[in-house]
């Protein structure tokens, strides 16, 4: 009876697997013809593809092999095989280049919120299904103790510690780094980890060593590798770079599900990635990377550590567990830190990835009637696998309510299109014209229209930054926030949102062209729309105007939104009704000026006394007098009048003097900026208990 021909199973292919097994076990194909008493041609015949053999001759293969008729028939797991796991160190250059330290590392801060953005911005980019929110969970886990030297046991701690040794001797950066984290663990016996786990995201797909998810992140630098149709948060493939930049020890354990098989598997693919400067161990020289694994058997590839696929005693040893069966990576990052020195405990730490991801996040993870949450994110802080902070969910009411308010009412269909009330949100459109491409589009043309989507609300009372544009694209990662210039004086304090390209929720050309072109003016921080060489070598001359022209459009629909009329508020406290309003009426002789002062900034906050601090900046018009003019602070209390509070203190700046209660801003002078701090004693009521106003008139007799 003739082999039968190659049919479709529920595991991987048969000549792949076969293929496979055959080099871990160190058998040749000829061995294996022997053994079976087959021709050399049957067996190519199986590896290639064009047939598989009788279910007997699979038995026997079994046999061979040593494992089971139902691995080889099913081929979702590998044979069984005794290759411990090791660390394999990439030897150094032989032209005696040398790198001493990761270049990609440092291009961002190894700061926790720089880790939280650039790692959940990847998880987004990622996105399996889109009906579903991808999901991301940050655990900081300290260990110390008996669990410290279990977790460094199942690290293979050992093996590493010459090579760690020998790296820190140098006076480069990375190597002093070193020391300092080598010496703490030692004299403190303490070490902190931090995984991060997405799911419903990709996982680290494809093969070990081309083209691929898991070769962009594993082993390869600057290889972004998105398949996210236009879409994706970054660009520059830099951002993996800052877990390993996270890790005092430069070192990030793997443990991926994957969505698409590989390998005949889906669950846990495991790997390590250790990134140290070139270094001697023993007169041998190492470039620096490392990587835990199996070794490889390929012969292009014989002895390299490569990824295996864990059994979960391995998984709970090393911390890299799962919960579920649904795709996504957890990255375990060993001896995590916070390198800007703001955050050293562990409620600290955990309180800043907390905030991290709602301050970059918190449009992500608002759903409404005509979209879903693209994200959900929590933090759990753990001490020897015991609970230490519960787990947190992120809440983007909570920590940015008016934003929040803005994009819900967006999402639900319930935006308007003048403000009447403190919860309303105002909806306006802003032009952006998308540049050609050098090689598209006729000479002179300007390019193509997309209407981004502003929206605009009243600031909540707690907001403690307020009359700012936080400008969005793509899925919706907070980019850049924008402080509207020349704004009219007495405005109500607002919050605004910028929605542009894929974040409008919207499809078509013009939608595709404005994020690939916001895209291209983005830095490897992603955290501003500027010029950037992507964008100039990319974009016809022009794209840098047309960037200033779109940022010119938000400040002056911004101005004609917070124009239209005042805003009703109910109940409770805010920062400042109105920031401030200028007597503009005639002056002496009956003269009036030709134009007005406008207010260009206004920072305001209370102290812990209860005194009002105001900086107010302004931009003055042109005039053949000095400006004279009366600050004057009023309480906008719930009923009755508005009574006047005296100036504890009023100072000018260097483009105007205070002197006798009154600022004084010479003729010529186009911007001045003065300050004020109530007197605390003077007030009816405590400063929190009212909204403040500032009435700046002309001084009695003053010129203007």
């Amino acid at each position: 009876m003739p082999d039968s021909a190659p049919h479709s199973p529920h595991g991987e292919a048969f000549g792949p697997w076969l293929r496979r097994q055959l080099q871990r076990t160190d058998m040749s194909q000829a061995d294996l013809a022997n053994k079976l008493d087959k021709t050399r041609a049957a067996v190519s015949a199986w590896i290639n593809g064009r047939a598989e053999p009788r279910e007997e001759t699979k038995a026997r293969i079994a046999e061979i092999l040593g494992t089971d008729l139902v691995s080889v028939v099913t081929r979702t797991t590998d044979v069984p095989i005794s290759r411990p796991i090791r660390w394999h160190h990439r030897p150094a250059h032989t032209d005696g280049g040398r790198e001493y330290g990761n270049a990609a590392a440092f291009a961002f801060d190894a700061d926790l919120s720089v880790l939280a953005r650039e790692a959940t911005q990847n998880s987004l980019d990622e996105r399996c299904d889109v009906r579903s929110p991808v999901r991301v969970h940050y655990t900081l886990h300290e260990l110390d103790g008996a669990h410290l030297d279990a977790f460094l046991d199942a690290l293979h701690w050992g093996e590493l510690v010459a090579h760690y040794e020998e790296s820190s001797r140098g006076n480069q950066k990375v190597s002093r780094s070193l020391r300092s984290a080598l010496s703490d663990l030692s004299q403190e016996r303490r070490l902190r980890l931090l995984r991060i786990d997405d799911y419903n995201a990709a996982g680290l797909t494809g093969p070990e060593y081309s083209d691929g998810r898991f070769a962009a992140v594993v082993r390869r630098q600057l290889d972004s590798h998105k398949v996210t149709a236009g879409r994706a948060g970054g660009s520059y493939g830099l951002g993996k770079a800052t877990l390993w930049a996270t890790s005092r020890f430069g070192l990030v354990l793997i443990n991926s599900t994957l969505s698409e098989p590989h390998e005949g598997r889906t669950a846990g693919r495991v790997v390590g990635r250790l990134d140290l400067p070139w270094h001697e161990v023993a007169g041998e020289a190492f470039a620096g990377p490392a990587w835990l694994g199996e070794p490889d058997t390929e012969p292009e590839h014989e002895g390299i550590s490569r990824s295996w696929w864990a059994d979960d005693e391995t998984l709970r040893r090393l911390h890299l567990r799962r919960s579920g069966k649904e795709p996504g990576t957890s990255f375990l990052i060993v001896g995590a830190y916070d390198a800007s020195g703001a955050t050293e405990t562990l409620q600290e730490m955990h309180d800043k990835l907390v905030r991290s991801l709602a301050d970059d996040f918190w449009a992500a993870m608002i759903g409404g009637r005509t979209a879903g949450p693209l994200l959900e994110a929590r933090v759990t802080t753990l001490r020897n696998g015991e609970t230490y902070l519960p787990e947190q969910q992120v809440d983007p009411h909570a920590h940015h309510p008016a934003l929040s308010r803005a994009l819900q009412a967006y999402l639900d269909g319930e935006t308007v299109e003048e403000l009447t009330a403190a919860d309303q949100v105002v909806r306006a459109d802003v032009p952006l014209v998308v540049s050609p491409l050098k090689d598209q589009g006729r000479p002179r043309d300007k390019g193509r229209e997309h209407q981004a989507v502003l929206l605009l609300t009243p600031a909540d009372d707690s907001d403690t930054r307020i009359n700012q544009v936080i400008c969005m694209r793509g899925n919706r990662m907070t980019i850049t926030e924008q402080r509207p210039r020349d704004l009219p004086l007495g405005t109500p304090s607002f919050q605004a949102v910028l929605l542009a390209g894929y974040a409008t929720g919207r499809a078509g050309e013009d939608v595709a062209l404005a994020e690939a072109f916001l895209r291209a003016s983005e830095p490897p921080e992603h955290d501003r729309w500027d010029r950037t060489e992507e964008l100039t070598t990319t974009y016809q001359r022009g794209a840098l105007a047309r960037l200033k022209e779109f940022r010119s459009a938000i400040d002056q629909t911004v101005r004609s939104l917070v124009g239209k009329r005042d805003v009703t508020r109910s109940g409770g406290p805010s920062a400042l009704r109105e920031l401030l309003k200028l007597d503009t009426g005639a002056g002496a002789g009956g003269r009036r000026a030709q134009s007005f002062p406008t207010v260009r900034n206004v920072e305001a906050r209370i102290d812990d006394r209860g005194a009002w601090h105001v900086t107010v900046h302004l931009r003055l018009p042109d005039a053949e007098d000095p400006w004279v003019l009366a600050p004057v602070a009023k309480f906008d209390v719930r009923s009755g009048g508005r009574p006047s509070v005296e100036w504890e203190l009023l100072v000018g700046s260097e483009t105007c003097r205070a002197k006798n209660g009154t600022i004084v801003i010479e003729p010529g002078v186009r911007t001045a900026v003065f300050s004020g701090v109530t007197n605390p004693a003077s007030h009816p009521v405590r400063g929190g208990y009212a909204r403040l106003a500032v009435d700046v008139p002309k001084a009695r007799g003053g010129a203007a």
